[in-house]
């Protein structure tokens, strides 16, 4: 008989033998025993096939017991044992003892995803399911933690890049509306006393759309804040039970994930944040005109600067742009274009007639038109009729319709000035030199979404100028 067994060598053991198990079988009672033990407790003089600790009777044949081999093959292979208290007694962790069977916890069940012991392997509960070594189930939830860890740092580093995004628009915001604030009171002080009051107003209007937008920002900052806290302390969480080690971390593996699985959408920062630069500067005379009864200068069409690509340079009355060197320091919102250097005019047309010139001078490259408002913006694409624009090129000194393909022009002379007309419920758009009524091409394209209009310049030396014209009570139409 063997001496006193470690609790390993006692799980692995055969009662009859009291050594580890060589070929071990399951009877239907659940206990274990060697096969050839087993047989030879059976032949031994006229005893039954009974159990020999529980004394049941078994009809059915002995089932082997991978399981169990596997266990008693790998405890043979390891080279230490396991730790000892200083009395010499074996310490166990009750997280690795069976609560029904009191045995040790050394099997893995793959569809209920919890730790069980040989016995439960053979139960009702557990019979026929997937099962693996406790080891192997630490390492396979530690590679799906690590990945849901990865994923959650991923998601917190697109709200970091958000949170530092919407900081930008917010701070740009504030210099928005000291420009704005800027060029309205330097309109305000060519006008009379009596603007006084229309003045105030529209710096009210402006403070309450800044407010507001101010609010809006903080409101979505504060959201993605409570994002990044929230994935973080999944992140925590996560860090906290990959780094223990052991079956306690496959107690806490269905729980941890579950907490740490629910869904946050990714950050995606809706247009419109930006001030409506152009609601207050354009064509900002004309309107105070039309109280005032004096002449003032109205362009049919003002340049939004929130659709500028961050190379191009706008004039403080938002009626030129020329192209630059030098990338600006602009928010990256939807409206802007980037990286091609295009731009919109803050008028948008779904109907009627509708007409504008441009200065074009000796600019050298440019395209003026109009654009659906679907066409792309975050990426360089063609200013063509299939991409969602109609419009005219000036570029290597040769005139083009944007047709898909380019369309040659040949113009008698080198116009100064391109007028675009508009007509929606025709759906045509023409171009005309307006220093002669020269015709130079017409798109025949139904009108069937928003669009408005469209500016692309290529030239640092001389700028694109939307031309203002005369106006009494109305802007005078070109029909």
């Amino acid at each position: 008989m063997a001496g006193r067994l470690s609790l390993p060598e006692v799980d692995l053991s055969c009662s009859i033998c009291c050594e580890i198990f060589r070929d071990p079988v399951v009877l239907k009672c659940s206990h274990s025993f060697c096969a050839p033990c087993l047989q030879q407790y059976w032949t031994q003089g006229a005893r039954r096939r009974d159990c020999p600790l529980c004394r049941s009777q078994s009809v059915d044949d002995p089932v082997p017991s991978l399981t169990l081999k596997n266990l008693c093959e790998a405890y043979i292979q390891e080279s230490e044992g396991p730790e000892e208290t200083e009395g010499g007694e074996l310490y166990c962790d009750p997280g690795v003892m069976c609560p029904l069977h009191g045995e040790r916890l050394k099997l893995y069940c793959i569809p209920d995803k919890e730790p069980i012991c040989v016995v439960c392997h053979t139960s009702r509960k557990h019979k026929q399911h997937d099962c693996c070594p406790v080891s192997e189930a630490v390492v396979d939830v530690k590679e799906k933690m690590t990945s849901a860890l990865t994923s959650l740092q991923e998601k917190r580093n697109a709200f970091d890049k958000m949170k530092k995004n919407y900081e930008d628009v917010a701070a740009f915001l504030q210099v928005q509306a000291r420009f704005v604030e800027r060029r309205t009171r330097e309109e305000f002080e060519k006008l009379h006393s009596f603007l006084d009051a229309e003045e105030e107003a529209r710096m009210e209007a402006l403070k309450r759309e800044e407010e507001q937008k101010n609010r809006a920002l903080m409101q979505e900052i504060e959201e993605i804040t409570r994002n990044i806290t929230s994935v973080s302390e999944s992140i925590s969480l996560l860090e906290e039970v990959i780094a223990q080690e052991g079956i306690s971390i496959l107690h806490k593996c269905k729980t941890t994930l579950a907490r740490t699985n629910s869904p946050i959408e990714d950050p995606v920062m809706p247009p419109g944040a930006l001030l409506d630069v152009a609601r207050y500067l354009g064509s900002l005379n004309f309107h105070v005109w039309v109280k005032m009864h004096k002449t003032v200068k109205f362009t049919p069409v003002t340049l939004d600067p929130n659709t500028a690509a961050p190379w191009l340079v706008l004039s403080e009355d938002l009626a030129s742009v020329c192209d630059s060197d030098e990338k600006q320091k602009l928010p990256d919102n939807p409206e802007r274009f980037d990286p091609d250097t295009g731009m919109l005019g803050r008028e948008s047309f779904t109907s009627g007639k509708h007409a504008w010139v441009v200065n074009v001078g000796d600019n050298t490259a440019w395209v003026v038109g109009v654009a659906k408002e679907s066409v792309q913006r975050k990426e360089k694409v063609s200013s063509v009729l299939k991409n969602g624009y109609l419009s005219v090129y000036f570029y290597h000194n040769m005139y083009f319709a944007g047709t898909s393909p380019l369309t040659r022009l040949t113009l008698k002379r080198n116009p100064q000035r391109i007028r675009v007309q508009l007509d929606c419920d025709k759906g045509r758009v023409s171009f005309y030199d307006p220093d002669d009524n020269t015709h130079i091409y017409t798109f025949k394209h139904a009108i069937t979404e928003r669009v408005f209009p469209y500016f692309w310049v290529g030239c640092q030396q001389c700028p694109l100028t939307l031309e203002p014209v005369e106006v009494s009570v109305k802007a005078v139409e070109y029909f």
